[in-house]
């Protein structure tokens, strides 16, 4: 693929109007699977030209296609996503929705947070601890790691995040409301309706804490990623207003329960391959955890695709795009592309054992530098990972007979029984 910004040898040339048939229904039906059909449907298309919820969109593909589509000079976030899913899953006026020093200035108060080594091990930690102290608890019963896994991880965020005004059932009903806002943004119908009253129930909950605490005498420096965003001004100095507070608060806390869903593909994972559980119990060789965690992150489909908009004066290929077209990176096609990974369908950790992933090859929680649009809970995502597979791993549980399928045609998916697994009740023998 050619990319290039600004085709000076033409600067006033018509935009080429490619659009197809709308695909928006496809999408729904065939999801996870649908844009790498797309793309192997026109092999010699490049970028393939589709429409998708009524836009003009362009599929980026290639080599070059991570870089390009994280420069902010040639894809825009700004009125990309649509009402639908910020009314879910990121909220109005978030982060993900900025350009340029707005986005510079609020990404700041993010990483200062979730990619200190000494803050993420400490979220880590914490929910290793509660996730061992709540399988404690239910021994011998069967439960839904799934379920259990968002509860756990809200426990663990609300303690590290310093999250006011959550006694044991409201952080209860804010796991199962992240975990809902996730499960229902990309699909119409009642998981959708949920999600967007778990979104307008929490954004409501924090914040009336953020003008309650902006009402008391004032911290000396934050102390905590709530303190932080309490105090946080954006590149015109202004303090940011109580509802986006709120949605950067959930900006924290919503991904940070999402976990749940790499954590099920974890044991998904091990549990279907006894002798890699022996190794991450043994955590031999050195480094496998953390590999492990790269390799599910890789292996499991999370995100399908990531979307932004074409500026001004784009060319793709020799093809002027017209402002305002979507513009896509197929984020499952790129981490099962053959020409990126060996065997690519096959489940291997110890192909980073070696090296850490490339930036803008493994993108399942995006790509591009951390201090632009790629996703600032990456790093906690992996070491979460890392330190709950070995504890998992080493703990004695057994998978019943149940449904392990994951399907591909529902966004995001996950063990369609939600793994359930029984602690204490026998040698870690696995079934079904």
């Amino acid at each position: 693929m050619s990319l290039s910004y600004h085709d000076s040898s033409n600067p006033d040339g018509a935009a080429v109007p490619r659009s197809g048939v709308d695909r928006t229904l496809a999408l729904l039906l065939k999801g996870y699977g649908w844009l790498p059909g797309l793309r192997r449907d026109h092999p010699g298309e490049d970028p393939v030209a589709t429409r998708l919820f009524g836009r003009p969109t362009r599929v980026l593909r290639g080599p070059e296609a991570v870089a390009f589509f994280y420069d902010e000079h040639h894809a825009q976030r700004s009125g990309a996503l649509p009402g639908p899913v910020l009314d879910t899953l990121f909220g109005r006026g978030a982060v993900h929705t900025l350009d340029g020093l707005e986005h510079q200035v609020r990404k700041a108060m993010f990483l200062s947070w979730l990619t200190g080594p000494e803050e993420v091990g400490a979220l880590a930690r914490g929910a290793a601890e509660g996730l061992r102290e709540r399988l404690a608890e239910r021994e011998g019963e069967e439960v839904t790691l799934f379920d259990e896994g968002g509860l756990v991880l809200a426990r663990a965020v609300r303690d590290w995040a310093g999250l006011p005004g959550y006694d044991a059932g409201g952080t209860v009903r804010l796991g199962r409301d992240c975990v809902a806002m996730v499960d229902g943004f990309a699909t119409p119908g009642p998981r959708h309706l949920r999600a967007r009253r778990a979104r307008k129930r929490q954004e409501r909950l924090l914040a009336a804490e953020v003008v309650r605490a902006r009402a008391a005498p004032p911290a000396e420096l934050p102390r905590t990623p709530f303190e932080a965003v309490v105090a946080h001004r954006d590149a015109d100095g202004s303090l940011l207003d109580p509802a986006t507070a709120a949605v950067e608060l959930l900006n924290i806390a919503r991904p940070t329960v999402a976990i749940t869903w790499f954590l099920t593909f974890a044991t998904h994972a091990m549990s279907l391959r006894p002798r890699l559980r022996r190794r991450l119990a043994a955590e031999e060789p050195a480094g496998l955890a953390r590999s492990f965690a790269h390799e599910v992150r890789r292996f499991y489909p999370f995100v399908p695709f990531i979307g932004a908009l074409a500026p001004d004066g784009l060319v793709l290929n020799g093809e002027r795009v017209p402002r305002g077209t979507l513009l896509l990176l197929d984020v499952y096609g790129r981490n099962h592309d053959p020409a990126l990974w060996e065997d690519p369908y096959r489940f291997v950790p110890d192909r980073f054992l070696t090296a850490s992933p490339h930036t803008d090859a493994l993108i399942p929680q995006g790509g591009g530098p951390r201090e632009g649009h790629r996703c600032p809970g990456e790093d906690i995502t992996v070491a979460v990972l890392a330190e709950l597979t070995p504890m998992l791993a080493r703990l004695d549980f057994t998978v019943p007979e149940q449904d392990l399928r994951i399907p591909l045609n529902r966004i995001p998916t996950r063990p369609r029984d939600g793994l359930r697994i029984v602690v204490g009740a026998g040698a870690g023998a696995v079934h079904g």
